[in-house]
């Protein structure tokens, strides 16, 4: 119960708070004019973001200036069509694709990094070179953490990160991803974190950073959790519920990347 002194607030107050649309008013039964037309334009981005093509040449070349090999594949929804609608498709590689990384060979003991489109390509194109020139460095600081590559995945939910993996041999991957849009966000990328990855792992086996855009987490917040929580499952040989977020809060540096 609030105090008989706590000072009483407009509802109007909460919208300098949140990107949550309350307190929008009203004119007569309906909405204002200007909340309406708001809200079809938000709905019409994150539209937008879901069906956004995802250009994987344009993402292999920004990644590859980091100076790791980056690998195409893709999973069994070809079509975006088929993606949104047998979300089982986007969670196995294609053929083709499973051999290429086959024909790599496992290269156990390392940290496979996985950039895939999922539902917001768009927040992939807009974030995920910021967040990995965040990341990349603190994962190169002592101790440094082995990574084998990094594979741009078209037609990827999270869990397409399993099966890539696995065939890598990889120890943990981490996948890159776009978050399904919000109308407050129609460009956020999240970040999920598998231990030992292989084909049937649960969601309550891995860790997310989530909300990575403009108006959520920066960069270097992001790398800051992320990097915390690899060095803290590889050490301690688990991720999801088993692993809790302990970081606390990233140190201040000048000149701090920020989600654009």
């Amino acid at each position: 119960m609030l105090s008989p002194t706590a000072p009483r607030r407009s509802t109007l107050d909460l919208r300098s708070l949140t990107p949550a649309r309350v307190a929008l008013g009203r004119s007569g039964a309906s909405l204002p004019t200007k909340a309406l037309l708001d809200f079809t334009l938000d709905h019409a981005r994150a539209r937008d973001a879901v069906h956004a093509a995802f250009d994987v040449e344009r993402m292999i070349a920004e990644l590859g200036a980091f100076g790791l090999p980056v690998i195409q594949a893709r999973s069994r929804a070809l079509e975006r069509r088929d993606y949104l609608r047998r979300p089982d498709l986007g969670r196995q590689l294609e053929t083709v694709s499973a051999g290429h990384l086959a024909a790599r060979g496992a290269d156990p003991d390392r940290l496979a990094i996985v950039v895939g489109d999922g539902l917001s390509p768009t927040a992939v194109h807009a974030h995920a070179t910021g967040l990995a020139r965040a990341l990349l460095p603190r994962l190169s600081d002592s101790p440094p953490v082995a990574i084998s590559q990094i594979i741009v995945a078209s037609g990827a939910r999270v869990a397409l990160g399993d099966e890539i993996g696995a065939i890598l041999g990889a120890r943990m991957v981490l996948m890159l991803i776009g978050e399904r849009p919000g109308l407050s966000a129609p460009d956020s990328l999240g970040a999920y974190l598998t231990f030992e990855p292989k084909p049937g792992r649960t969601d309550a086996e891995r860790n997310c950073v989530s909300n990575i855009h403009r108006a959520g987490l920066s960069y270097d917040e992001a790398a800051f959790k992320i990097a915390w929580l690899i060095r803290a499952g590889l050490e301690r040989g688990v991720t999801g519920i088993a692993l809790k977020d302990e970081s606390g809060d990233p140190p201040v540096r000048i000149g701090t990347a920020t989600a654009e």
